[in-house]
């Protein structure tokens, strides 16, 4: 391939970035999987209108519409939070649970995961082509024996880019919308948002959406 190539010649920078942002995207995925995503604790309950997000939706709403008390947990959930099955505990923003981080994304770490899938994502083009520089191609079986696992390697690698790249992307179009992928799937159950003069209350343009998201 071409990384052994230039290893071999004694060009290690492309190689040791390669292996840099392997690292980096292991080490992003144990942060992103073991910090808290944002749980909601019985002594930092958010009173309805305190926070600024809140406020804004709070004012499009009938007056009988009330922050709800979980029926788990036992805290008041702030608006946007929802309790998790299989983390036994409310969220705030609460975006989804991921099978993968086995974790919660939530208010805290869902920055980071953005930054997670990104890395992912250059990691795995990058190893495609790697993949992709090490096949020669011909129509034998020798070629199969020694290409068999470059091959399955680049089409897993294939598959596994489609996936996070659509994962990004749609992470990407809800956040410039200021919408959460629980409000997105569940819009017609959540009170705040079935009862809203708007379809979404909190977007506030793309360009603050973002700025509000990732700073």
């Amino acid at each position: 391939s071409d990384l052994q190539k230039q290893e071999e010649r004694g060009e290690l920078l492309q190689p040791l970035i390669f292996v840099l942002l392997v690292l980096c995207s292991i080490l992003l995925y144990f942060k992103v999987s073991l910090m808290d995503p944002g749980f909601v604790k019985p002594e930092e309950e958010v009173k309805a209108g305190e926070d600024k997000e809140q406020g804004v939706v709070i004012r499009q709403l009938p007056g009988d519409i009330k922050l709800r008390r979980c029926g788990y947990c036992l805290v008041k959930q702030p608006m946007r939070a929802k309790h998790c099955q299989q983390c036994q505990h409310c969220v705030r923003r609460y975006d989804h649970h991921c099978p993968w981080l086995e974790n919660c994304v939530g208010e805290r770490n869902h920055p980071l995961f953005i930054v997670y899938l990104s890395v992912q994502l250059v990691v795995l083009l990058w190893g495609g082509h790697v993949a992709w520089s090490g096949l020669y191609f011909e129509q034998s079986r020798e070629w199969l024996q020694h290409n068999i696992f470059l091959l399955v390697s680049f089409l897993l690698i294939f598959i596994f880019t489609i996936v996070v790249l659509l994962l990004l992307v749609s992470h990407l179009y809800l956040i410039s919308c200021n919408t959460t992928t629980w409000e997105f799937m569940s819009h017609h159950r959540i009170s705040y948002l079935r009862h809203s003069e708007l379809e979404n209350p909190f977007d506030q343009g793309i360009i603050l959406n973002l700025w509000r998201f990732f700073c």
